[in-house]
């Protein structure tokens, strides 16, 4: 099932390909840099593991992911975030890094810190590529009101082969 979409489109649509999102990543791993030494970097499963990844590299730290979605199985789509699994026990006594490719509300943030708080992280740090609206990450590589379609939401694969992907559809043939 194609994740689950809650865009309003009279907001714009980012259609963001591959090059840009690996150098919003690599803006991000550099404004972290400046600020703040993480020791290990957290990425929320499933699309900001790829940021998450890029921004650990960069670092030279650890990497580690949590699955926090609005989605699991097939037949379940939630209203709200929940965590699936648990937090990486690598977090004890550590300087963290929480890494996902957007944030509007901040659910899925606040819902991974407070799992990485209770898993024993000393102190937690927010980045993401796209805020969307009005949570605060700590980092943030653009700021932007617009639908945001990333690389990997444009097409899925259907009987070995890329199609359109349905969820985004309209966007992205509006």
């Amino acid at each position: 099932m194609p994740r689950r979409t809650s865009i309003d489109p009279a907001r714009g649509v980012l259609n963001v390909e591959w090059p840009l999102f690996g150098e919003l990543s690599r803006g991000l791993a550099l404004k972290v840099a400046r600020a703040y030494q993480p020791d290990i970097v957290v990425g929320v499963a499933t699309a900001g593991v790829v940021p998450g990844a890029v921004v650990a590299a960069m670092l030279g730290c650890d990497f580690h992911s949590i699955l926090v979605s609005r989605r699991y199985h097939a037949a379940t789509i939630r209203d709200t975030p929940a965590i699936f699994g648990e937090a990486p026990p690598q977090v004890l006594n550590r300087r963290v890094l929480l890494v996902d490719e957007t944030c509007d509300g901040g659910d899925t943030l606040r819902l991974a810190i407070s799992a990485l708080q209770h898993a024993g992280a000393i102190e937690i740090r927010t980045a993401v590529c796209f805020r969307t609206g009005s949570y605060e990450p700590d980092f943030h590589s653009i700021a932007t009101e617009s639908a945001v379609v990333l690389p990997w939401d444009r097409e899925i694969i259907k009987d070995g082969a890329l199609v359109p992907n349905p969820a985004y559809r309209e966007l992205l043939e509006g």
